[in-house]
C-alpha cells in the first residue's frame, strides 16, 4: 500500500488538471450509510414511492416522510477526513474540480468551492410555483416545509429525483474536465449509475491517469484504473495529502 500511495501522490504532483469522481463511498465514514445498502434509505422507502418527480407531484407529504429521514442523517454529518484531505488539495492547488454525486455539501463544508453537483444538494428548497429559493435550514420548524407565496405550495429539495434530468451545465462542465484531464481519482463510488459512470472511461480515453479509492474492488478496477488504493477513504486520503506534502516539501 506504502508503494501505492506515492505513485498516487506522484501522479497527481505531476497533474496540470485533477479532477475527482466522488460517490456515497465518501460520506459512510460521516455517519450516511450508501442509500442501497443493507440499512439503508432504499431498503426502508422503496424508491419508486418515495423518490421520483412524479411521486412528489402527486404525494409531496409523503415523498417528505423519506426526505426528513435523509435530512436527519445529514444535518448529523460532518466532513470526514477523505472530504477535508480533498479540500487541502485544493487549497495546494493539486485538486481543480469534484464532481460528486452525493447531495450532502459535505464536500463545501470541508472547504472545497470548485464542486460540480450531479444529483443536486438537500440544503436548499424551492417552489415549484412561484421559483423562490430557501435555505433548508431556515424552514426547519415546519413540516413539511412550503413556500411564503400565496400557494403555500409544499417545496421541493433541491435534489434530482428519478426521473428528472441531470442538470445539463454540471453534465457539459464535468465531461469537459474529464476531456482535458490528467489525472481522476475516483472515491467511494462504483462507478455504475448513469451518466456519472461514463466519466472515467472519458478521461482515460484522452489520457488521464486514474486512481481508485475504495472498499471494494469495482468494473474499474481491473480495466481502466492505474492506482486501486483499497480501504477507508479518510485514511487513504490523508496518506496521499501525506506523501504529497514530502514530495512538495
Amino acid at each position: 500500500m506504502k508503494e501505492l500511495i506515492k505513485q498516487a501522490a506522484d501522479i497527481i504532483t505531476k497533474s496540470g488538471l485533477t479532477i475527482a469522481l466522488t460517490g456515497a463511498g465518501i460520506s459512510v465514514e460521516s455517519g450516511i450509510p450508501d442509500f442501497r445498502s443493507p440499512g439503508g434509505l432504499w431498503s426502508i422507502y422503496d424508491p419508486s414511492e418515495y423518490a421520483t418527480i412524479s411521486a412528489f407531484i402527486s404525494t409531496p407529504e409523503k415523498v417528505w416522510e423519506m426526505a426528513r429521514e435523509m435530512t436527519k442523517l445529514i444535518d448529523a454529518a460532518r466532513p470526514n477526513s477523505a472530504h477535508k484531505g480533498m479540500a487541502d488539495l485544493e487549497k495546494m492547488g493539486y485538486l481543480h474540480h469534484i464532481i460528486t454525486q452525493n447531495v450532502d455539501n459535505l464536500h463545501q463544508e470541508a472547504g472545497s468551492s470548485n464542486v460540480i453537483e450531479y444529483h443536486g444538494n438537500i440544503s436548499t428548497l424551492t417552489c415549484l410555483k412561484c421559483g423562490q429559493r430557501f435555505k433548508r435550514a431556515e424552514l426547519h420548524e415546519e413540516f413539511p416545509p412550503r413556500c411564503i407565496c400565496s400557494s403555500r405550495m409544499i417545496l421541493k429539495p433541491d435534489v434530482i429525483f428519478f426521473g428528472e434530468a441531470i442538470p445539463e451545465d454540471a453534465m457539459n462542465r464535468s465531461f469537459q474536465l474529464a476531456s482535458h484531464a490528467e489525472a481522476l481519482m475516483v472515491v467511494g463510488t462504483s462507478a455504475v449509475v448513469s451518466p456519472a459512470n461514463t466519466i472515467p472511461s472519458i478521461a482515460k480515453t484522452n489520457g488521464a491517469k486514474v486512481i481508485e479509492i475504495n472498499k471494494d474492488r469495482t468494473h474499474l478496477t481491473g480495466t481502466i484504473t492505474d492506482v486501486f488504493l483499497n480501504g477507508d477513504a479518510g485514511m487513504i486520503m490523508t496518506e496521499i495529502l501525506a506523501e504529497i506534502r514530502k514530495i512538495v516539501g
